[in-house]
């Protein structure tokens, strides 16, 4: 009996898991200029990771994950290395420097290129194989975000955009190899050892870091503190095991397509928490892009299956306390 192929439905819950993550990271920008308001700019992108690193060590030691058999495997620790150069390292970097000189705002457009970004490396790794009317609602999104971009006056590049644009190259990488690892060991162990992969860079960095402005630390506000704990909690570990379980599931390119939503997010969340302005216009972008998302799920990604490698993988494991399924 011949075996029929998966494929990729349109109203899969990868895309739901997707929107969860976005929904998280789209808050990133507003928490991290509240902290780089009052605390060093690394001190902000690389304490993050730690402190999601040791949630992370704790979430694979509750699953059992730390054992010798289930633990990644030769090539794995190379590419988890790349995933965490792009998004535990790389992301939270420039986008925090950023963050010191522009409103989030700004910052949220340019992200905005993201989705374009991911599904090139997507492309290039030769794991999946957009189709031509996939690009084209991709590159519609991307035109819409800068053409959003230019009409509030942000076209002509500043000091910021430079370390914005360093941000969204990494933080696609990190997507996309991630995305391809999520499948073989899950999106939950993925971005878990992605952090923890990071630990013995980042402790000692992050020691001096907090030596050298201990004085400034000492004294943050509650605010500062709140922008910090929202980074290293909230984007830098949950956000991403919602968004690595949607990638594994729905596929890198297809999944990525939310991320186009993320800078109108990120709008609605800097007037609230920042007072950053709203208007009308805005939301008709975000309706323009929102019907660009629809057009893109609707469009063909071939290559593997990835929904059922990712369940496969999944399912085959053995059940362990305290797993979440």
């Amino acid at each position: 009996m011949t075996q029929r192929t998966p494929t990729h439905s349109p109203n899969g819950g990868g895309m739901l898991l997707g929107l969860i993550g976005v929904a998280i990271f789209s808050q990133t920008l507003p928490f991290t200029r509240m902290a780089v308001a009052e605390f060093d700019a690394l001190f902000v992108a690389l304490g993050r990771a730690v402190i999601a690193a040791v949630l992370a060590l704790g979430l694979l030691a509750l699953r059992g994950a730390l054992s010798a058999e289930r633990r990644p495997q030769g090539r794995q620790w190379l590419r988890l290395i790349v995933t965490a150069i792009g998004v535990v390292v790389g992301f939270p970097v420039f986008s925090s420097l950023a963050m010191r000189e522009v409103p989030a705002a700004h910052g949220a457009i340019v992200i905005g290129l993201l989705p374009l970004a991911t599904a090139v490396f997507a492309a290039w790794f030769g794991q999946e194989r957009p189709s031509f009317a996939f690009w084209l609602s991709a590159l519609a999104g991307s035109a819409l975000v800068v053409g959003f971009a230019l009409w509030q006056g942000a076209g002509g590049l500043q000091h910021a955009d430079w370390y914005l644009f360093a941000a969204v190259v990494l933080g696609a990488l990190g997507y996309a190899e991630g995305g391809k690892l999520s499948r073989e060991l899950g999106g939950l162990e993925t971005i878990s050892w992605a952090l923890v992969v990071s630990l013995p860079l980042l402790v000692p960095v992050v020691a001096w870091l907090t030596h050298h402005q201990a004085d400034a630390i000492a004294v943050a506000s509650p605010r500062a503190w709140l922008g910090m704990a929202y980074v290293s909690v909230f984007s830098m570990f949950i956000g991403f095991l919602f968004w690595y379980a949607g990638l594994a599931k729905g596929g890198v390119a297809r999944v990525g397509q939310i991320q186009l939503l993320q800078p109108f997010l990120t709008l609605a969340g800097g007037a609230l928490i920042l007072g950053e302005p709203l208007d009308a216009a805005t939301v008709g972008f975000a309706i323009a892009v929102i019907a660009v998302v629809a057009l893109g799920r609707r469009a063909a990604v071939g290559g593997t299956s990835v929904g059922a490698t990712a369940n496969t993988r999944l399912n085959t494991r053995p059940t362990v306390p305290g797993r979440f399924h």
